[in-house]
């Protein structure tokens, strides 16, 4: 290890040398090279017909400053936008990146430089919403301000697409120690919302379109809102069941969820064009008409004093904050409705992995809890049979590979069956239990002292020869005395025959220990009860 670490400062040491002698302090790297290519430019198709919205954004008072300006069109969820103007025409498409001016990565845009005192409008041109109150903004400004906002859209679009994107992949990793269907849900609802993120925010095309909805725009847009506002509103009402709901419902509900999600998208890209605008506002409507059953049963919840709910409730705030700053005319709201949805939706999934998280953590309590109870002695509170073979073999392999010293102690509780007959069984559970009690106070730690069955206990001693070994379980015969006599039974004197087995050269394993230190018990016992017997040969 030592050796290791002066290595590791050599080469630390060598390589900042070698990089200040090779970089001195005025080097710069110059990468790529010159284009010929002149800017694609893509011109609007000449037989296209004009989209049925139309906006006209004109100059201040006294006209168009001499200087240049930016003008880009957001928050349109289908079809081309035109701009125009004084003779330059530019169309561009919100889910194909490649239409686009770069310089635009969020909506639709264009730079122009009016002259100086110009009252030329700068028109805007884009399909109708198919529901009411998703109009379209446009914003103008200078260059630099107007393209810093686009830029903070796309980085806001893409994190939240990044974050669902993880949340899924972790859901996933989370599944095999589980074996919860809960989290596949999970996955399944996080990988929905990134496609209908993507086709909300643009991004199914960029940098490429890698959906097929170009031309089919409305269409993906209303499936996928029937696909995800039903997925969430699964996940609401998992989260205000809590971990009280059944596997079985859990299981059933997700499922549900899912054919209904998948349905939903179906019939919307099969419906007739005439539908979708109706198809639409009523799921919007169904959304939020059940939105409010679950959120009336959450507070129902938190009002009774079931304070798991509030996860629930902290996963549904933000819309019901979108539908009241709706309610509000909230201008803001109109201009960043598609960051206000995604970050609405990307808080609802990483409030349900919060709560995931508690309910693997409770899953493996519960895990632990069992498999203590299966491994568990349920009178004595020891170790069973099993794990004290388990905790033998493992000291075992220890002990050959280190090359330690192991005993081991059988201990039996002389004349059990007479105190039995004598005292009744009750008090037999009693005297086991003093003497588990005198075993915990006779080894180190808690899984050294074992119940094998009946009267009989097995004593683990990592690390102890055999004559420590002998004198550790003469304590012991003192310690079962003394648990004897705070029993308070007339008459009852508690004592055991131990047999004791140190590891030899010729154990080929941990079977071979026992048996020596059983045999060793039993000469005990022949020997008159009540003493500790070495293991010979």
């Amino acid at each position: 290890m030592a050796l290791l670490a002066v290595l590791a400062i050599v080469v630390v040491v060598v390589g900042f040398t070698g990089r200040a002698a090779r970089w001195p302090a005025d080097a710069y790297l110059v990468t790529g090279q010159a284009t010929t290519e002149p800017p694609q430019l893509r011109e609007c198709p000449a037989d296209a017909p004009l989209p049925g919205a139309r906006a006209e954004v004109r100059p201040p008072p006294g006209g168009w400053p001499g200087v240049p300006q930016a003008v880009s069109v957001f928050n349109v969820f289908g079809g081309e936008v035109r701009l125009e103007y004084a003779g330059r025409v530019l169309c561009g498409h919100m889910h194909d990146a490649r239409t686009r001016d770069s310089r635009f990565r969020a909506g639709v845009g264009m730079v122009i430089v009016p002259q100086a005192g110009s009252q030329e409008p700068v028109v805007a041109y884009w399909s109708p919403p198919l529901k009411p109150g998703w109009i379209p903004t446009i914003r103008v400004g200078a260059p630099s301000e107007v393209q810093h906002v686009d830029t903070l859209r796309l980085v806001v679009r893409t994190a939240c697409l990044a974050v669902a994107l993880v949340l899924a992949a972790t859901a996933l990793m989370a599944y095999p120690g589980s074996r919860d269907w809960t989290f596949l849900g999970y996955a399944l609802l996080c990988a929905l919302s990134v496609v209908w993120q993507g086709m909300l925010s643009g991004l199914v095309g960029y940098p490429e379109p890698w959906l097929p909805v170009v031309g089919h725009e409305q269409r993906w847009f209303v499936g996928l809102s029937c696909a995800g506002l039903g997925a969430m509103l699964c996940g609401m009402w998992l989260l205000v069941a809590g971990p009280g709901l059944d596997a079985l419902v859990r299981r059933r509900m997700v499922l549900a969820t899912f054919v209904s999600w998948l349905a939903a998208t179906v019939f919307a890209l099969l419906a007739p064009e005439a539908w979708l605008s109706s198809t639409a506002v009523g799921v919007e409507l169904a959304f939020r008409l059940v939105y409010l059953a679950i959120l009336g049963w959450a507070l129902q919840r938190l009002w009774h004093h079931q304070y798991g709910a509030i996860p629930a409730l902290a996963a549904m705030a933000p819309f019901a904050a979108i539908a009241v700053l709706e309610r509000a005319g909230s201008r803001l709201l109109l201009e960043y409705r598609v960051e206000a949805i995604q970050l609405s939706i990307t808080w609802f999934l990483a409030v349900s992995a919060y709560a995931l998280n508690l309910r693997l953590g409770r899953l493996r309590r519960q895990r632990d809890e069992m498999q203590q109870l299966a491994e568990t002695d349920s009178l004595t509170g020891l170790p069973n049979r099993r794990a004290g073979l388990r905790r033998l073999d493992e000291l075992f392999a220890r002990a050959r590979q280190h090359g330690a010293p192991l005993s081991v102690a059988f201990v039996d509780i002389d004349h059990f069956k007479s105190i039995n007959d004598e005292y009744g069984h009750e008090a037999g559970d009693r005297v086991l239990m003093a003497a588990a009690e005198a075993l915990r106070g006779a080894v180190r730690g808690p899984v050294e002292a074992a119940r094998m069955g009946g009267e009989e206990f097995l004593v683990l001693l990592p690390g102890v020869g055999a004559h420590a070994a002998v004198q550790r379980m003469e304590a012991l015969r003192g310690r079962l005395a003394a648990q004897g006599s705070g029993l308070r039974m007339d008459g009852l004197v508690l004592t055991a025959s131990i047999g004791v087995a140190s590891l030899q050269a010729g154990d080929a394993d941990a079977a071979a220990l026992l048996r020596r230190a059983d045999g060793a018990m039993y000469v005990a016992k022949r020997s008159g009860r009540d003493q500790v017997q070495l293991a010979t040969g």
